[in-house]
């Protein structure tokens, strides 16, 4: 912030402008550095393709691969400005970038014309025509391009020359390109569909539209600035609730400077209480870290206070200890270890122990969607006596089976976590298993079998904040292009004291309201 220029003497604005010449400084190097890198990057893309050329190389091909997201998220991060104070410097320093064209003459155009609301000047003289302003905005409606032709007709006084024009329809982003719908259209095929940007270029190319990548990044960067405020008050929703579902999946990362990848984390929280009946919106809020420390949850989850679903990740364990949250363990893991036992090796044991637990899951079909204490009194008669015998059951089998046994170890994982997996039994609010953090983790695992997932720590914070979004809008049955492109329509001028109301269930509730 600028301070108060009266206030200050020479020396004061003197001190003031050397530090305002370090910084933009700083700024250009940093600029240049990675405008430099860019360009190396461009030409290494193009000497690989060159090798492609004539031979199939899937090593090779890998390589091009993720040297293009690792371009693709530099561009993208050269979209945020270091500072608000020094934007307008940022944007003159990037002004090599391919010069805007014209949007293509095929596409079909959607005229709209913003006329003065005055009929007459504030003089009382008469207004006449003096031209108009014309400007064009690449919009996509579901399966094709379409530009939008905002005309602002000018009227000027013919008594005192005084000009009239209605004011420039908003923008998602400010002098933009793209609308609403094909800024959500390219998110949703990043993060959701798994197609990056250069590809994204290709198709759009074959539909007669050239969108430099490094423009498609751009977008990419400014809806993530956008968005910052939304996915906060996301992440406020979640951490609000009395139980949360959790997991964590790795995420390969082009490691910074040495083009070799490293393994990042990506962290889901899932709300979801409708299974025991309650109306309060689901939500899923993702977490990007660089590395598995246990560090990282601890600091998602400060504000959260109840019972946490996870899985037997060491990490966790420290935040059971003050007693603000209260740990719940996963049937499903001690599941899938016999269920692993039973398909390698037909284990007449694992069998038993699969069949035990589907007894569990059964009565868990029954209550589904029934209140709290219903539920509770079911597994109080029905499941309890059933995990009395489950439990002597696997004490009696572990004496008969060597200890260093495969079977062994997933009665041992059991027994271990004994305390944990009961406390569903307990509270008719919690779950049995942690599907619900399992589920939302598909859509990463997805990801990382097209592509290589983020080309920079920046990249992996960016998907986190898109699939929070993407995920919570499927999770209230919404279509995620359909809630962004809504989103992306409002956000630019709505008030940050009431972003809660884009949220997807409120922003579905209120759009069934205007359209009714």
């Amino acid at each position: 912030m600028l301070p108060n220029l009266d206030l200050l003497d020479a020396a004061g604005l003197k001190a003031l402008i050397v530090w305002q010449h370090d910084e933009l400084v700083v700024t250009q190097q940093r600029l240049l550095s990675r405008e430099s890198e860019i360009e190396h990057l461009k030409l290494l893309i193009a000497k690989l393709r060159r090798m492609q050329f004539g031979r199939k190389s899937e090593k090779l091909d890998r390589q091009i691969e993720q040297l293009e997201l690792k371009l693709e998220e530099l561009e993208t991060a050269k979209a945020a400005p270091v500072s608000e104070r020094l934007s307008s410097f940022a944007q003159a320093s990037c002004a090599g970038k391919p010069a805007r064209q014209p949007l293509p003459e095929h596409l079909p155009r959607e005229v709209k014309t913003y006329s003065p609301t005055q009929q007459v000047c504030t003089c009382g003289g008469r207004l006449r025509s003096l031209g108009q302003d014309v400007s064009e905005l690449l919009e996509w409606v579901p399966g094709s391009f379409k530009v939008i032709r905002y005309v602002r007709p000018k009227l000027s006084c013919a008594s005192c020359e005084r000009i009239v024009q209605a004011p420039a329809p908003s923008r998602p982003i400010e002098r933009g390109l793209a609308g609403p719908g094909l800024l959500a259209h390219v998110l949703v095929a990043k993060y959701a569909d798994h197609q990056p940007l250069y590809r994204q270029a290709e198709m759009y190319a074959r539909e007669g539209v050239e969108l430099e990548r490094s423009t498609l990044a751009d977008w990419v960067g400014g809806c993530s600035r956008l968005l910052e405020p939304l996915v906060e008050a996301l992440q406020r929703h979640v951490m609000s609730a009395g139980k949360l579902h959790a997991d964590d999946t790795p995420v390969p990362v082009l490691a910074p400077g040495n083009g070799k990848t490293k393994l990042g984390r990506l962290w889901t929280y899932v709300r979801d209480d409708r299974p025991a009946g309650d109306s309060t919106p689901p939500a899923v809020w993702f977490a990007y870290s660089p590395d598995r420390r246990g560090e990282h949850p601890r600091q998602h989850l400060r504000a959260f206070s109840g019972t946490l679903q996870a899985d037997a990740y060491a990490g966790f364990h420290h935040l059971y200890e003050g007693g603000q949250i209260q740990e719940a363990a996963c049937w499903a893991h001690v599941r899938r270890k016999f269920y692993e036992l039973q398909v390698a090796h037909a284990s007449p044991l694992a069998a038993e122990a699969l069949k035990r637990i589907a007894e569990l899951y059964a009565i868990e079909a029954d209550i589904r969607g029934r209140p709290p204490e219903e539920r509770l009194q079911a597994r109080t008669s029905r499941a309890r006596p059933l995990l009395e015998s489950l439990h002597q059951w696997l004490q009696a089998s572990l004496a008969m089976v060597s200890k260093k046994s495969e079977i062994a170890a997933a009665i041992r994982y059991a027994l271990g976590r004994w305390r944990a997996l009961l406390r569903y039994c307990d509270d008719g609010h919690i779950e049995i298993d942690n599907n619900a953090a399992e589920r939302a983790l598909r859509a990463v695992a997805l990801g990382r079998k097209n592509y290589l997932f983020a080309g920079s720590d920046s990249g992996g914070e960016r998907a986190a904040a898109l699939y929070s979004l993407i995920g919570t809008a499927k999770l209230n049955g919404l279509d995620p292009e359909a809630y962004l492109r809504e989103v992306l329509e409002r956000i630019a001028d709505y008030p940050v004291n009431r972003i809660e109301e884009l949220l997807p269930w409120n922003l579905a509730v209120a759009t069934k309201t205007v359209r009714s």
